[in-house]
């Protein structure tokens, strides 16, 4: 099951790869992702909120538990 969550991020980064590259393809339809990034970051309640967001995938999905 731990592999099925990683191919899904694998998936998921993909996927952002193809979205940076037609972005930069063509701008008049796409937002480039450093606007959206730099509109999201701009306040410090959504940094937080990601944050914590990769944390929480990260802690429940990648963490093996003890044995």
């Amino acid at each position: 099951m731990r592999w099925v969550t990683i191919g899904g991020f694998v998936v998921c980064g993909l996927l952002m790869a193809a979205l940076v590259v037609q972005s930069r393809l063509r701008p008049d339809r796409i937002v480039p992702l450093s606007t959206l990034l730099d509109r999201v970051m701009a306040d410090r309640a959504a940094r937080f909120t990601i944050l914590l967001f990769w944390w929480w995938l990260g802690w429940h999905f990648l963490v093996t538990p003890p044995d």
